[in-house]
């Protein structure tokens, strides 16, 4: 039962991170595997089902726009922030910094580890 619900708060934690860590990285022009590989290595795994909904929404949202390359065998759809995604981004991350700022110092340290 408490692993639930750890597993549960862990995502709900994530949910809310996850639209800060891809509009970070969609400065440049990525394919969705791309992005799933990358976030990975930078210790941020996101799952496939959950990225490309995501990319979706954002793009509804204005936030990231998309392109097909068809140049290579298999074509690729990129995406890449906008520039009303570029001010949003920028306000998120402020935020962000803040509010990490402030839950350190409430969390403090390694005190709990």
């Amino acid at each position: 039962m408490e692993k639930d619900l750890l597993e549960s708060l862990l995502s709900e934690l994530r949910r809310g991170t996850l639209i800060l860590c891809v509009l970070s990285l969609l400065d440049r022009s990525y394919y969705g595997y791309a992005l799933v590989q990358d976030m990975s290595q930078k210790g941020v795994p996101v799952d496939a089902n959950t990225l490309y909904p995501l990319l979706r929404r954002l793009e509804k949202q204005k936030l990231l726009y998309s392109e097909w390359d068809t140049s290579e065998a298999k074509p690729r759809k990129y995406y890449k922030r906008t520039a009303y995604g570029d001010q949003i981004y920028a306000s998120l991350a402020q935020q962000w910094r803040e509010m990490s700022a402030g839950i350190n110092s409430l969390i403090g340290g390694n005190e709990y580890e």
